[in-house]
């Protein structure tokens, strides 16, 4: 293991929404650090390869285990498949985002976004960070987004579930450290995974900043450990820094509402 990183998060991390993107990222990434993974996602196909890969290249385990995330018995299901495995790394990357008018939605879709963005990283948290915390050390990141700092037109429900996420990592960071466990947010941008290219964005003459998964997943393990929550990205970072500190709330949540519409017009009122 990469001394330091493996002695205070090891021998297993568990990353959930791993089948690609950023979740794939963080699998590459921590098993280079050489910590075995659990890969939790729904994509049989897409994990067995991810292990596969991770197996050959790093020489670690890898587990990939098919689970809804949204599930009402998610935290039943992982503790069966990660009996006996000491978990010192959670990471939550999973994000459900519709894209569209609130009220066109079915209520079944926000409830959906709520149970998977919400209900599933509080589950894994307070099922993984109980032994963590009696262990006196381990780590947990909580994927949010610059979406979950103010409200914004067509990703109502999405937003607002990732403010939850950001304010739970950090309330976190601050309770749990004393006991050892570090607690992270990490807040993403525009990221080139395969749902954000999926999406097809429209992007005028002011395209927001986009980054690789890497270049996120390298950000937010540097900084676990050391700070409450980061933003990904000197871009990012300076857009955040406008938005929320040299405008007032509502006229930032027009213009995310106003970049929204333009990068995805189709899907307008």
């Amino acid at each position: 293991m990469t001394t330091g990183f493996g002695e205070r998060y090891g021998p297993w991390a568990l990353v959930a929404g791993a089948s690609d993107g950023l979740g794939a990222a963080f699998g590459r990434a921590i098993a280079a650090r050489g910590l075995s993974v659990v890969l939790v996602a729904r994509s049989a196909d897409k994990l067995e390869a991810l292990a596969e890969e991770i197996r050959s290249e790093h020489g670690v385990e890898a587990r990939p285990v098919v689970q809804d995330l949204g599930s009402p018995d998610l935290v039943d299901a992982l503790e069966e498949k990660t009996a006996g495995l000491e978990v010192g790394l959670v990471v939550y990357n999973a994000g459900l985002s519709i894209i569209g008018p609130f009220l066109d939605q079915p209520l079944e879709n926000h409830l959906e976004t709520l149970q998977v963005n919400c209900r599933g990283p509080l589950a894994l948290t307070h099922h993984y960070g109980r032994p963590m915390a009696r262990r006196g050390r381990g780590g947990i990141v909580l994927m949010s987004s610059l979406a979950g700092f103010q409200g914004s037109a067509l990703v109502a429900s999405y937003s607002a579930s990732k403010a939850f996420d950001l304010v739970l990592g950090e309330s976190l960071w601050e309770e749990l450290r004393e006991q050892g466990v570090d607690v992270l947010s990490c807040c993403a941008g525009a990221t080139r995974t395969p749902n954000y290219i999926a999406s097809e964005p429209v992007h005028g003459r002011l395209k927001a900043p986009e980054m690789e998964p890497e270049e996120v997943v390298e950000e937010a393990l540097a900084s676990l450990g050391s700070r409450a929550c980061v933003v990904a990205g000197s871009g990012n970072r300076l857009l955040g820094f406008i938005l929320h500190r040299l405008m007032p709330r509502s006229l930032a949540v027009r213009i995310m509402g106003a970049s929204m519409r333009r990068m995805y017009p189709s899907s307008r009122s």
